[in-house]
């Protein structure tokens, strides 16, 4: 079973660097980190290939050359093979443009399943992952917390999925894409002393704009559908704590709050 995890790097929440004038995120020469939500791709296909040594994981991401280093972390985990779509010519492309970027590479591709996350901390637009599976004809399913490791084979996939008020099980054919939400049930191990040092360069591939062939208008800020106007950085509000007694005090007071907000 061949399993590809399309995977993001983002800047280091705490350390980034914004182009005002393109509105873009400048990733050259930034400390990058592995979303989140993808850690658990790659977490659940590493446990699977645990389980079936014959499994072959493979990791796809549109970034920079300079996260190469990240990328062979992850091969001295256990994956096999990774492919980093990098060209200068796709800097600024929107959510459409990136998805056709990875679907021209995807086609081309062989698998069994793909694996995403569900969000990125750097956009959280959720966007990627269903124009990518439209873009192949797949099925897609976002915000999955679970996968039946069992039932987990070349025809199919049962999940579990976090739903607006509950959760729900699916199952899905295969190949599809899934989305994983972070989860705490699949964590990255860490990489064994002995494989620290080991030269991981040959199974990495570096995919170009000469091998994928868009037109110049097609991507980057010139080919993208959609512009950002202005960006802020997300606030976020410190919540008051109150502690009541039940009196009645406490019982004013709660009312008090209630009828303020429209519910009494």
């Amino acid at each position: 079973m061949k399993i590809i995890c399309l995977i993001k790097y983002i800047p280091d929440v705490e350390n980034f660097k914004y182009d005002y004038e393109r509105n873009v995120l400048v990733r050259e020469n930034v400390r990058m980190i592995l979303n989140p939500d993808d850690a658990c791709t790659v977490a659940f296909a590493l446990k699977r290939k645990d389980q079936y040594p014959d499994t072959v994981i493979e990791v796809v991401t549109m970034a920079p050359q300079s996260i190469i280093p990240q990328l062979e972390d992850l091969l001295r985990l256990g994956v096999d093979h990774a492919s980093l779509i990098s060209d200068k010519a796709f800097v600024g492309s929107d959510t459409y443009v990136t998805s056709r970027i990875l679907g021209r590479y995807l086609r081309e591709a062989s698998f069994d399943c793909i694996l995403t996350g569900t969000h990125t901390l750097d956009g959280d637009t959720a966007h990627v992952p269903s124009q990518v599976a439209e873009l192949l004809s797949l099925s897609q399913m976002s915000n999955v917390v679970e996968i039946d490791e069992a039932a987990f084979c070349r025809e199919r996939a049962i999940v579990e999925a976090e739903e607006e008020l509950t959760f729900g099980t699916y199952e899905i054919a295969l190949p599809a894409v899934i989305s994983l939400r972070k989860d705490r049930k699949y964590k990255l191990p860490y990489i064994r002393y002995e494989e620290l040092s080991r030269d991981v360069k040959d199974r990495i591939q570096i995919i170009d704009n000469d091998v994928l062939g868009f037109a110049q208008e097609e991507v980057g800020i010139i080919g993208s559908l959609t512009q950002i106007s202005s960006t802020f950085v997300k606030s976020m509000e410190k919540k008051k704590r109150i502690i009541v007694r039940n009196d009645d005090e406490g019982i004013d007071l709660v009312y008090s709050f209630l009828k303020e907000r429209g519910f009494v």
